[in-house]
């Protein structure tokens, strides 16, 4: 796998002139890119159709997280729209992974589609976790989930780079490690709390790296990402 099918932009926003603009300008730099739940709320599948129509693989990022039958029609849906993949919520636990995995298949779409389950999503650290009720670490939930995730059948997880090689250890080298909150060396947090820069990311153990903000708000986001390949090709 090339650093470029590794990274992915997420396009997060309502523009949607904006975001077929920017998907036009990145195809063929990047593997993937990101579209979330605001994009979706605003233009819906045939947005999904649109991105995906540029040649791009689509990581649709709803983070699905209801009761197993509905999780299940839902990613029918979603494989149809032309989203390569897909995320649910890890804390929807084992039957809805396994519905969302079942979805994916109803609609004819798993060679084509992956189902990765978020687990502790990086805006969230200890203390947070704590106010939640969750009286675990970032890492030991992270590993928890990860596991009951592959066990239910999705293809990987969406986690910080900080568990990466914990996964790695327990869910083997083919499982998927999406790692959000990359930050290139130098720029901004944000509002993201366990944050690395891609280098770290890479040699951590995670296979897609997802960048946002430092991309989209470049003045120009095709050397913005071009920066970031580079630092990508330097660490492996």
């Amino acid at each position: 796998m090339s650093v470029a099918e590794q990274l992915c932009v997420a396009l997060d926003g309502s523009d949607r002139e904006w975001i077929v603009a920017s998907a036009n300008k990145l195809t063929g730099r990047v593997g993937w890119l990101k579209l979330g739940l605001e994009a979706f709320v605003a233009h819906g599948p045939k947005l999904v159709a649109a991105v995906a129509d540029t040649g791009v693989n689509v990581f649709l990022d709803l983070k699905l997280h209801d009761i197993p039958a509905t999780v299940r029609r839902a990613a029918t849906n979603c494989a149809a729209s032309g989203a390569a993949m897909l995320t649910v919520h890890a804390g929807g636990g084992h039957e809805m992974i396994e519905a969302a995995v079942e979805g994916i298949r109803a609609g004819g779409a798993a060679d084509r589609v992956r189902v990765v389950a978020v687990t502790v999503l990086t805006s969230l650290d200890e203390h947070a976790l704590r106010q939640l009720g969750l009286d675990r670490s970032p890492a030991d939930l992270v590993a928890r989930w990860s596991r009951m995730a592959e066990q239910a059948g999705a293809d990987g997880v969406v986690a910080s780079a900080h568990e990466a090689a914990a996964i790695r250890s327990l869910c083997g080298q083919r499982f998927v490690i999406v790692t959000p909150g990359i930050r290139p060396a130098g720029q901004s947090r944000d509002d993201q709390r366990r944050v690395v820069t891609p280098g770290e990311a890479l040699r951590a153990g995670s296979s897609i790296l997802v960048v946002g903000r430092p991309v989209t708000r470049a003045d120009d986001p095709v050397a913005a990402v071009e920066s970031i390949l580079e630092e990508m090709a330097d660490a492996i």
